[in-house]
């Protein structure tokens, strides 16, 4: 993983971009970029967070269009779901 971090940040930094985290930071999205309705449904699914929604500032990868419709048919509900089990999740781990 380090390594590919290195290439990536080298290639932001040979295309003239200065900061490789704030370049990642720019396009992270919640959940590790893993699929926000996968997630409500507690599972796990990585995405490359080219299917997005914001909300309240925050961004949230779908692993498809389908997807990021039915997490939005009420988007509410579903972050807060989503955000209690992968909290919990997380303090499992």
């Amino acid at each position: 993983m380090k390594l590919r971090t290195l290439k990536l940040s080298s290639l932001f930094l040979i295309a003239g971009v200065a900061s490789f985290s704030a370049i990642a930071e720019e396009v992270a999205g919640e959940y590790n970029n893993q699929c926000a309705l996968g997630i409500t449904l507690e599972q796990h699914f990585d995405t490359d967070c080219s299917i997005s929604h914001e909300i309240d500032g925050k961004t949230y990868c779908f692993g498809n269009d389908d997807a990021r419709a039915t997490f939005l048919e009420d988007a509410e509900a579903n972050v807060a779901k989503a955000d209690k089990y992968y909290a919990e999740k997380e303090k499992s781990e």
